[in-house]
């Protein structure tokens, strides 16, 4: 695109109250967006009806095309529109897509395959173990994961995804100048230099204000060829997206959880409705044709015998440190002090409840 067009784009967008349905229109109607930006009210108001018109008229007195620009160039952030070749090609396709998406990082490639996995905020051990067994495989395996960047299920998705080597994209519901949570900028500045990218549809200064973030599920489904829910409550917003997934003819897939638990009351409800039960990286490997990477050899160093001890008791599945305590023979203070510093080196995880597993 010229750089008038992107001028006209960015400050079009201002003007929030159009919404992606009206932008349509007048992409369909003008013959570019610059004559969008010019058209006379009367002209307008055939296209999007007197009130946005009236509207439109009368905001474009105050923004400047040309300061529009250098505002986002100051702040190091990128554009592309649905008129750019590098616009996400999925999210291309959805009813009424994002006209304008800002972003800083690299954006999905022609051939890349978008996974979204979302989940609640408030997680369970059992949630947190799942998630990152699942992303870990998968990511590996050079599928990119999508998500939200929200405390929870969200952020555990992108930190997981990073440490497995793979590529994440997090998508605000924010400027991209408001990360949000402010928890979880240190991991949005991972993602960036990782080669993923931060992506919003919202303008530059814009706050997470809360009925934003429907609109930013919507865009997490439609960039993915999948939406997988590994833990939610039944009014999550991992269960908004999960529906704007459906919408969009793209696949719905959940990790069952323990009914007696409410953390993964959403997730069941999904399975009920039809999704795809997700039990194993198998089950997301056969869906979309993935071709699983092989299990790196791991070089294990334990550094003494008290670490050479609870390795050998140690495995995938979470163990309570009672327990450990009483195999191992040796005392509380003894185990926990060595699970802390296995911990801190990347050898053991703590999923939560006092309860410790592998990584490798």
């Amino acid at each position: 695109m010229s750089r008038n067009q992107t001028h006209y784009y960015l400050a079009l967008h201002q003007i929030t109250s159009l919404g992606p349905v009206n932008w349509q229109r007048l992409i369909d109607y003008f013959p570019d967006v610059e004559a969008a930006w010019q058209a006379p009210a009367a002209e307008l108001r055939q296209v999007i009806g007197p009130r946005l018109a009236e509207l439109v008229a009368e905001q474009r007195l105050r923004i400047d095309p040309a300061a529009e620009l250098e505002k986002i160039n100051r702040a190091g952030v990128l554009v592309t529109t649905l008129q750019d070749a590098d616009y996400p090609r999925l999210l291309k396709e959805i009813y009424a897509p994002p006209p304008l998406l800002y972003y800083r990082g690299s954006l999905p490639g022609e051939t890349e395959l978008l996974l979204a996995v979302v989940g609640s905020r408030m997680t369970s051990s059992y949630g947190r173990q799942v998630t990152e067994q699942l992303v870990s495989a998968i990511a590996a395996a050079g599928c990119t994961i999508v998500s939200g960047l929200a405390l929870g299920i969200d952020g555990l998705a992108h930190q997981t995804t990073l440490r497995a080597g793979g590529k994440t994209i997090a998508v605000l519901g924010s400027g991209l100048d408001r990360v949000y949570p402010t928890a979880n900028q240190s991991l949005a500045h991972q993602i960036i230099e990782r080669g993923g990218a931060l992506v919003s549809e919202f303008p530059l200064g814009t706050l997470p204000l809360k009925f934003n973030f429907p609109i930013r599920n919507r865009t997490i489904a439609g960039l993915c060829a999948g939406v997988l829910v590994t833990e939610a409550r039944e009014r999550s917003g991992a269960l908004i997206t999960a529906a704007h997934a459906l919408e969009q003819n793209r696949e719905v897939l959940a990790v069952p959880s323990d009914v007696t638990r409410p953390n993964g009351g959403g997730a069941n409800q999904l399975l009920k409705a039809g999704a795809r039960v997700v039990t194993e990286p198998s089950d997301v490997f056969e869906l979309f044709g993935i071709q699983p990477a092989d299990e790196p050899a791991v070089a294990v160093e334990l550094q003494n015998e008290t670490e050479k001890t609870l390795w050998q008791l140690l495995n995938r599945q979470p163990i309570h440190v009672d327990k450990l305590v009483q195999l191992a023979r040796l005392d509380i203070s003894t185990v926990s002090a060595a699970l802390l510093v296995m911990e801190v080196r990347g050898l053991v995880r703590n999923v939560g409840d006092q309860q410790y597993c592998r990584r490798y």
